[in-house]
């Protein structure tokens, strides 16, 4: 079922969201599985180059490429560090706008678990003081929202941290 359309919009033919559409910016940002996957990597704590490489598992040049995007995007930003004995480097970080992207982000799984997963998904996301499942819903109302530091991501029984289903 549609949502509805105030009286004014409801002639579909005499608008169009068109490219000006806040939907089709996103999908513009968030253009490939690759750019897409970084941001799911940063939610998981990845922050360093060849560990984007390592757990996308896309081609250094594609994960610069997606770095890039994103950070000129303003979702992610880079912060220098140093080890001892090493040149300064960078890390990638979630900006506050890229933090904000944890319902999408978190709404996209769900779905994929609910239609796409067979029965249990590889995942789950809980609240990690209260253990309670991570929900997402469509609401009036101006519920308590939670932080992504505030979450922690579970292996599900069915399968072990390697990604691999144990029964």
């Amino acid at each position: 079922m549609p949502m509805r359309l105030e009286t004014r919009l409801s002639d579909r033919r005499r608008w169009s969201a068109g490219d000006d559409c806040s939907a089709a910016k996103v999908l513009n940002l968030l253009s490939t599985k690759t750019v897409f996957l970084v941001v799911r990597e940063c939610f998981y704590g990845t922050t360093r180059f060849e560990d984007f490489v390592e757990r996308v598992g896309a081609s250094a040049p594609a994960i610069s490429r997606a770095l890039k995007q994103l950070e000129t995007g303003g979702v992610l930003h880079r912060v220098p560090y140093r080890e001892a004995g090493d040149r300064r480097r960078e890390e990638y970080r979630l900006s506050d706008a890229g933090e904000e992207l944890l319902p999408i982000f978190l709404a996209l799984m769900s779905w994929g678990d609910d239609h796409l997963q067979d029965g249990q998904p590889p995942l789950t996301f809980v609240h990690a003081e209260t253990g309670q499942p991570v929900r997402i819903c469509v609401t009036g109302d101006e519920p308590a929202e939670t932080t992504s530091d505030e979450i922690e991501i579970r292996a599900s029984r069915r399968h072990d941290p390697r990604g691999r289903r144990t029964s």
